[in-house]
């Protein structure tokens, strides 16, 4: 009974079985799922909760079983495709280049193993493309070896902390090329995986292998020509940065020879109103001193080293001589480390940018103007925050419309900046901004947890 279960079940797997082809394909589509899933977070350095992770993995599965059947090839894998960005868009809720490039690069590394393994599969075991498509054991075996290398590969990229870092901080112009050259890449390989595996019996053993390295050579290349692209991006944006700090250093050099000229002027002076007596006039006196050290202070405290990303140190700077244009006084505090920033950069510079530059305008409209903004990490409640305080003419403006489309505090200003803000805030669950005011100050907390 056994031996005859035993041998109907090797019949069964060793001779044409659309049925038993499905139901492999079916199983095998989760298994596949869960590989890209894991390539797409790998490559992109991103996490994600294992409910969103099985969720993820059951309805493309499902997707794809209804697109083998309902969908005619080579149309379908492309609708797989354009399925895949949504959905992972949808649940993982990563930024539109990430999604892409994590995507594609995904499937080319799968498209790469497939194109290598699948000829010498043929030849060693004598067979042809028509027997690997309805012969249950052979497509199972194919699939097998197909999953196990993909496995090794996903094992050494997360052995070795290999993933693409370099999307954060790039320019919109250089994201698209990016964009643009990993769909180039992937339309090659989708190309070449049909002719291979259409007229994988016509084709000699070494055009495989020839067109594994070709494809591999392309995306080597191409990777190669990205890198280059981002040092130049990260060497021009170190460039501006030390160009803005030779500003600053030359600044704080001169005030700093003020001080050494006048030191002398500045202790006869204190020493004249401590002989009379007169605290008041001293308080007064000491009161501008402290200004102008300030103003020494907050131009020390914009220093690379300090604010330790290019990016958020050339718009701190840039908006500090905003604010010294408009005779705004710029008060800094650096308690973060900005390498550790638990959002994307582009993200959180436009929102501090657009954050200061209200500030800025606010306070030009009154008699002390004043922009106090500071930078700390809460260890007791794991989160970033950025605190920024400025004085304002309280008009009386709705704190609630505040953020509304077209609402502002400005004359001749559009409103459109703070609705900005709070559709970046909305898509991020860890972040929140809390907008309050006092007698003097106008107040923008943004709160970044981890």
């Amino acid at each position: 009974m056994f031996m005859e279960f035993l041998n109907n079940l090797w019949i069964a797997f060793s001779t044409p079985n659309e049925v038993l082809i499905n139901i492999i394909l079916f199983f095998a589509g989760f298994v596949e799922n869960f590989l890209l899933m894991e390539f797409f977070l790998t490559v992109t350095n991103s996490s994600s909760s294992k409910l969103r992770k099985v969720i993820y993995v059951f309805i493309n599965t499902l997707f794809f079983t209804f697109s083998r059947y309902c969908i005619p090839n080579p149309y379908n894998v492309f609708i797989n495709y354009i399925f895949l960005f949504i959905l992972a868009k949808f649940i993982f809720k990563s930024n539109i280049t990430k999604t892409i490039i994590g995507i594609i690069c995904g499937y080319i590394i799968f498209g790469l193993i497939g194109v290598l393994v699948f000829g010498p599969f043929l030849k060693i075991l004598h067979i042809n493309f028509q027997l690997t498509e309805t012969i249950p054991i052979y497509r199972l075996l194919y699939l097998t070896i197909l999953y196990i290398i993909n496995l090794l590969i996903l094992f050494i990229l997360k052995k070795r902390n290999l993933y693409i870092n370099i999307l954060e901080n790039l320019d919109k112009k250089s994201k698209i090329i990016i964009i643009f050259n990993f769909i180039a890449a992937i339309s090659v390989l989708c190309i070449q995986i049909l002719v291979v595996f259409y007229y994988i019996d016509n084709l000699p053993p070494a055009f495989g292998l020839l067109l594994f390295i070709s494809l591999l050579a392309y995306f080597i290349i191409s990777n190669f020509t990205l890198l280059k692209s981002n040092q130049l991006f990260t060497t021009t944006q170190a460039l501006h940065s030390a160009e803005e700090y030779n500003k600053t250093l030359q600044i704080i050099h001169d005030s700093v020879r003020g001080f050494k000229h006048d030191f002398d002027n500045i202790v006869m002076t204190i020493g004249g109103y401590i002989h009379t007596n007169d605290i008041e006039g001293l308080k007064a006196y000491y009161s501008n001193l402290q200004e102008d050290c300030q103003v020494s202070n907050n131009l020390y405290m914009l220093n690379p080293t300090i604010v330790n990303d290019p990016g958020i140190y050339n718009l701190l700077t840039n908006k500090y001589y905003k604010a010294e244009d408009k005779n705004v006084k710029i008060n800094f505090s650096f308690l973060l480390d900005f390498t550790k920033l638990n959002m994307n950069i582009y993200e959180f510079t436009r929102i501090l940018g657009i954050l200061i530059d209200n500030a800025i305008e606010a306070s030009t409209e009154c008699d002390e103007k004043i922009v106090n903004i500071s930078f700390r990490y809460e260890e007791k409640n794991n989160r970033q925050i950025v605190l920024i305080e400025n004085t304002y003419n309280d008009i009386g403006i709705d704190m609630e419309k505040l953020f509304d489309k077209g609402v502002s505090g400005k004359e001749n200003h559009s409103g459109i900046g703070l609705w900005e803000v709070r559709k970046i805030i909305k898509k991020h669950k860890n972040l929140n901004l809390y907008t309050n005011k006092n007698n003097k100050y106008f107040i923008q907390q943004l709160e970044i947890y981890n």
